[in-house]
């Protein structure tokens, strides 16, 4: 099962404490899993459970991405590398395997350059060397703000730059020259990036434009470091890098293969034969975290063995809890992971949390059917806007879709800005059917 924690590293030499989300799964030696931008450690859940087998492998959310902090400042690729270093430091790990792809191995491959014996393997799935004229053709069009606008026209961009990122290589770069082999419509692939990208905001410009920027690191032949394989399949833009890069010292190799199970098979293989100690006991904060239940976790923030449980409203997530109570995302909300039977979750939630003074809010009037409209991704973005649109609405309007002068309420500035919007929109988009589901529970429950 995988596992989620937070971790909160101390403030330092001027850059204010910061929070580290990370997944945990398996048993044996420590691997850690550094994710490519604008992702989260969520891109590699499938992989972990099958490299479980072989090792405690360990993902965060690089800063200012999924639920992580971003850095201080304008953090380059050094600084992504020395907060990696930081992470470990502070979970308790001396020594470990890592595997990264694309910009998640810029990070590791900067990270060994700081401490060269720290990785005792490090595998890498595509390492990029860019030329002059690529750099000039990215520039700051691959790293264009990301800010909430009144009426949503940033989704319509978001929507379409990750459906087209794997259609041409870069997305705005549209000539048969830079079509993708692997072009696709996955709606709920593209449904997952873009809601990562919801997560990292404009924050994602930071390591994008890190690992962009960052010069391609190989060892010097008279530095000793661990084991390094660069490996690349067909299909993947940098595989032709594998031909820039310079000599390799003794212990780097590299690796073309025919496609993404090849890759990672060939990595699982380079990593496991590499002998590595056992992962230590992880630290972890104890003010909020992940509980199991069932087969999912369910999320938590407050003082653990409070007995108020403090629930929000449908569609959105979880509140400040107060003092002396704990506050969790319902089931299928915010962080949580969904049920069938709502209502024997949050008794089995209650009673494994310790609490028995649930605060309930009221669920908010009108008709379900209306309050709820079906937000599964459609193959163009409609349903974002219709996510933004009911959000802006439901600040000028009780309920929201009842646009007439009767059902106005008074406009609140605070609740109508498009940072605000931002929010209640990924809620929605979180929650889903959930909402409904949550909807219904909660009238059953008024007292």
């Amino acid at each position: 099962m995988i596992t989620r924690h937070f971790l909160t590293i101390p403030a330092s030499a001027g850059a204010p404490e910061r929070r580290v989300h990370y997944r945990k799964c398996g048993s044996g030696p420590a691997l850690l899993l550094v994710h490519q931008s604008p992702r989260s450690a969520k891109e590699y859940e499938a992989l972990m459970r099958q490299w479980g087998a072989h090792f405690t492998c360990i993902a965060p959310d690089s800063p200012g991405f999924g639920q992580s902090s971003p850095l201080h400042g304008e953090p380059d690729i050094d600084a992504f590398a020395a907060a990696t270093l930081q992470f470990l430091d502070c979970l308790g790990i001396k020594h470990c395997h890592a595997y990264g792809f694309h910009s998640g191995g810029i990070i590791l491959a900067h990270a060994m350059k700081q401490q060269p014996r720290r990785f005792t393997a490090l595998a890498i799935g595509g390492y990029p060397v860019w030329t002059e004229a690529e750099m000039a053709l990215f520039g700051e069009r691959y790293t264009v703000p990301f800010r909430p606008s009144a009426y949503g026209e940033h989704l319509t961009w978001l929507w379409n730059r990750v459906l087209e990122q794997s259609w041409f290589f870069p997305w705005f770069d549209v000539r048969d020259e830079t079509r993708m082999s692997m072009a696709h419509a996955d709606l709920a692939r593209v449904q997952a990036i873009v809601m990562e990208m919801l997560d990292a905001g404009d924050a994602y410009r930071a390591g994008y434009r890190a690992a962009l920027s960052a010069p391609p690191w190989v060892a010097p032949e008279a530095m000793q470091t661990g084991p390094v394989l660069i490996s690349a399949y067909d299909g993947d833009p940098l595989q032709a890098h594998i031909d820039r890069l310079p000599a390799l010292p003794s212990g780097w190799r590299t690796a073309r293969v025919p496609g993404p199970a090849a890759h990672l098979a060939t990595c699982l293989a380079f990593l496991r034969s590499h002998p590595a100690a056992d992962c230590p006991a992880l630290a972890e904060d104890h003010a909020e975290g992940f509980i199991a239940l069932g087969a999912g976790l369910i999320h938590w923030r407050g003082t653990m063995g409070a007995r108020r449980l403090v629930l929000h409203a449908p569609g959105a997530e979880l509140a400040d809890p107060g003092p002396e109570a704990i506050a969790i995302d319902v089931p299928g909300h915010g962080l949580s992971d969904g049920v069938e039977r709502l209502a024997d979750a949050l008794d089995a939630i209650r009673a494994q949390l310790g609490t028995d003074r649930p605060v309930l809010p009221q669920p908010p009037a009108g008709d379900p059917d209306m309050l709820y409209p079906d937000l599964a991704p459609q193959r163009f973005g409609e349903h974002l806007l219709r996510a933004w649109g009911l959000s802006r609405a439901e600040a000028l309007f009780a309920p929201w879709y009842e646009a007439n002068a009767a059902h106005a309420i008074p406009v609140i500035p605070s609740a109508i800005t498009p940072e605000a919007i931002a929010l209640r929109t990924r809620a929605r988009l979180r929650a889903g059917n959930a909402a409904r589901q949550w909807h219904d529970a909660l009238v059953k429950m008024q007292p």
